[in-house]
């Protein structure tokens, strides 16, 4: 059954319309992201699932006590309480039904229980078990955990807590209310990487309906199994990923396209026809018979759809050539008030190389790059900077465009460049007439975005410094930055939790981590699979050390068949390889091309269950061996 059921709903937002005839269904484990540039209606229609406002007309039906939870980008309403009693704040359900059967229980104590008390006392027992069971707290923890919040922050207010850590605790609130549907707007904001793929896990093991507004590629391809594509105040569900829609998408426009040019072409035709001839005697009813023709395809023929098809595409120019080495980090100590993030780190980045910067939230990323910007300088060592440089450098809070004035004014104070060569630098990145003439304490966080980057575009830099330049940019966006840095032949350090935008860009992946920096010689993606593949060989032989201890331990010395010792020791390696087997198996059906049409799914499903199979029947005859070391072991 349908968790929820949008059915032609009409939406006005200002006295406008802003999406109508919008219709889709969402059953469990189904993920729906949502598609549509800012202001299409992608927050307010989440709001509208939510039960938050109705919609103008059409209707949204939920299953009979589904459980809804929202995740948006506002705080929490009381700062006063701890992090903690925030998140469990969202399962009052399961703290009520622990109430009541404490209640029941202390009642049957007293006496011998009548039959209502022990109906309500099992209907309460179902209730706790079907939220999780007596362990419901440690889930909750887990969320937390998984998010980056550990055991000491969840005894912390929330008033000590930044804007960034506050959306995260809003996320986890909405994960551990364990809802029926789920509706996240950005969630991925502030998460670094660990916590986006863990993230990415929960929400594929969710038994939930999902719908999400998110600008992370990486995170969309991952999670999303539909899109609802809001355009041209209208909707159109497409039932696949992420991928699969974008590629659906592309040849659309294409296809409208020519079909507009060939429609085109024909009126023109037609109408050099009629003016030619409508005033000859001898060609009037065929010129009459051409106009009701234009009329026709005119009001009934493809029409381009009535949306904002500016998009923000700009290269960098081609900078001087510097020397070999551009920047040098020797010997440096990174401190902040209290704390050492890196002690002796040691980087070096030479002319044209694209090193992507990567490490969990808190390790020194930022104050690494702010050092190698001239931003700030080393407790000890020293930063070098190489013949011919010249920095560029992006902060995430985009402070070069901070200040008063207009936009366009903000663009000459860093740029240098004056009248119509200002304005056709910001007509690039969508500032085009009235928009440039905007106060900077009225523009957008996407805007600020823009505004910064037409800055550094303009610049001339050979040396780029990023860091979080996506923060507030729509996917098309970050599609033109992604191609923009790809070209650009300066060098590039670049600090990201978009892993799209990582694996276009770097060449080298740098680790900061554990108080010191580690160099890759590959991209993010190389790196992250060689890190994966080392912790799973880990956990691996750990396990098979587990293992055989345990075997050791069961058989004693001089007492256990020889044969059956040799057979249990070689089920476990056996053992060892098929679970090595299983996870490559499931490692290649990640990939949403292995799904891609009914007969790639059949075939990938069967591979799954045949190497689940196997492994079933291994640990089986491990056991059997085992116990036949055992019974060998046994002095009765």
């Amino acid at each position: 059954m349908a968790i929820a059921t949008a059915t032609t709903i009409d939406v006005y937002a200002g006295g406008g319309l802003l999406f109508a005839d919008v219709s889709f269904k969402l059953e469990p484990r189904e993920r729906m992201t949502l598609s549509g540039r800012n202001g299409a209606g992608k927050s307010t229609l989440l709001r509208i699932l939510a039960g938050e406002r109705p919609p103008d007309s059409g209707s949204i039906a939920l299953q009979k006590g589904a459980r809804v939870a929202l995740h948006d980008q506002r705080p929490p309403r009381d700062a006063e309480i701890s992090l903690g009693d925030y998140v469990f704040s969202g399962r009052t359900d399961m703290q009520e039904t622990e109430a009541e059967l404490a209640r029941l229980e202390e009642a049957m104590a007293k006496g011998e229980p009548d039959e209502e008390t022990m109906r309500a006392y099992s209907t309460a027992q179902q209730r706790l078990e079907a939220g999780g069971g007596y362990r419901w707290r440690d889930d909750v923890l887990a969320v937390l955990g998984g998010l980056g919040f550990g055991e000491e922050a969840a005894k912390r207010r929330l008033s000590t807590f930044s804007g960034g850590e506050l959306t995260r605790a809003s996320l986890a609130r909405a994960l551990a209310t364990r809802p029926d549907l789920l509706l996240l707007d950005e969630p991925t904001n502030h998460l670094d990487i660990p916590s986006l793929e863990w993230l990415e896990r929960y929400l594929v093991d969710l038994d939930a309906a999902v719908v999400l507004v998110a600008h992370d590629r990486w995170f969309l391809e991952a999670v999303g199994t539909s899109v609802l594509e809001l355009e041209a105040r209208k909707g159109r569900f497409f039932a696949g990923p992420w991928h699969a829609w974008r590629k659906e998408q592309a040849a659309r426009e294409i296809a409208r396209g020519k079909a507009i040019e060939r429609q085109q072409a024909e009126i023109e035709r037609m109408e050099r026809f009629v003016e030619r001839f409508r005033y000859k005697a001898t060609k009037a009813r065929q010129a009459q018979s051409r106009l009701k023709q234009i009329d026709k395809i005119k009001r009934d023929g493809v029409k381009a759809e009535a949306r904002d098809r500016r998009n923000l595409r700009f290269s960098f120019v081609t900078p001087e050539r510097p020397g070999r080495v551009v920047l040098k980090l020797v010997g440096a100590r990174i401190e902040v008030p209290g704390r050492t993030l890196l002690e002796r780190a040691e980087l070096e980045l030479e002319r044209g190389e694209h090193v992507v910067l990567v490490g969990p939230n808190g390790a020194g990323k930022t104050s690494l790059i702010e050092t190698l910007a001239g931003k700030r300088e080393p407790a000890d060592g020293s930063v070098r900077t190489g013949h011919n440089v010249k920095v560029g450098y992006l902060s995430q809070h985009a402070d070069s465009a901070a200040g008063e004035g207009t936009v366009l004014e903000a663009a000459q104070r860093g740029t240098g460049l004056s009248g119509q060569k200002a304005r056709d630098l910001l007509g690039g990145f969508l500032f085009s007439g009235a928009d440039a003439e905007k106060s900077l304490d009225d523009i957008s966080g996407g805007e600020q975005r823009r505004l910064s980057l037409a800055i550094l575009v303009a610049s001339g830099a050979n040396v780029l410094i990023l860091d979080e330049p996506t923060n507030h940019l729509d996917v098309e966006s970050r599609e033109a930055l992604e191609d923009a840095l790809s070209a650009f032949e300066g060098a590039v350090i670049l600090v990201s939790h978009d892993r799209a935008l990582l694996e276009a860009v770097g060449s080298r992946t740098v680790v900061c981590e554990d108080g010191r920096l580690e160099s890759h010689p590959s991209g993010w993606a190389a790196y992250q699979r060689q890190r994966d593949e080392r912790a799973e060989a880990e956990s691996s032989a750990a396990a098979a050390q587990k293992r055989a201890g345990k075997a050791s331990k069961r058989a004693k010395p001089g007492a256990a068949s020889k044969s059956a010792a040799r057979k249990a020791s070689r089920l476990a390696e056996k053992i060892e390889a098929a679970e090595a087997e299983l996870a490559a198996v499931e490692e290649e059906l990640a990939d949403p091309a292995a799904w891609s049409t009914p007969v790639k799914a059949e075939r990938a499903a069967e591979r799954h269950e045949a190497a689940k199979r196997k492994l079933a029947e291994l640990y089986e005859q491990w056991e059997e061996a085992e116990r036949a070391v055992s019974a060998a072991g046994d002095p009765a």
